[in-house]
C-alpha cells in the first residue's frame, strides 16, 4: 500500500472551518485503511492543545502520542483548499496534509512534506494541481526514499 495515492488526494475542497477540514483528511486515511475512525478524534483532539498549522498556507494535522494504536499502517493525505481554511490568528491553510504513521515514520514524513511545501515553486503547483496524479508527482519527486 502506498503512502499516498489518489483516493487520499481530494482537490479543490470547501469546507466552513479547519476542524472540518481536518476531519476529511482524516476521513481519507480511515478510507484507506490507515487508520481506525478514532484515530480522527485525535487528529481534533491533538489540534485543540496545539495548532498544526505551519505557515506558508500549510496545516498538518495528525493525532495525539495516545492514539498510535488506532493506526494500522503508515498514509498521507491531502486537501488542497483553493479558498483557504482559518487555523487561527488569521492563518490561512490552503493545505491540509494528514498523517498516520508507524513506528518513527512521522518524523521522516514531517521532514518531507515541510521540505517539499517550504519550496515556493512546489507550493504554487502543489495549490495549481488538477488532478490526483498531479499532485502525487509532486511529493513523489520531493520524497527522498
Amino acid at each position: 500500500m502506498s503512502i499516498l495515492s489518489a483516493n487520499k488526494v481530494k482537490l479543490n475542497a470547501s469546507v466552513g472551518d479547519k476542524y472540518e477540514a481536518i476531519r476529511l483528511a482524516g476521513q481519507l486515511l480511515v478510507e484507506a485503511g490507515h487508520v481506525e475512525p478514532a484515530y480522527v478524534d485525535s487528529m481534533i483532539e491533538r489540534e485543540n492543545s496545539l495548532s498544526t498549522y505551519m505557515g506558508g498556507g500549510l496545516a498538518i494535522p495528525h493525532g495525539t502520542s495516545e492514539s498510535k494504536g488506532t493506526i494500522k499502517s503508515t498514509g498521507l493525505s491531502i486537501v488542497q483548499l483553493p479558498a483557504g481554511v482559518d487555523f487561527g490568528d488569521g492563518e490561512k491553510a490552503h493545505l491540509v496534509i494528514g498523517i498516520a504513521a508507524v513506528g518513527d515514520d512521522h518524523l521522516d514524513i514531517l521532514t518531507n512534506v515541510a521540505m517539499i511545501c517550504s519550496d515556493d515553486e512546489n507550493m504554487a503547483r502543489i495549490l495549481a494541481a488538477r488532478t490526483p496524479a498531479e499532485m502525487i508527482e509532486i511529493f513523489e519527486s520531493g520524497v527522498e526514499e
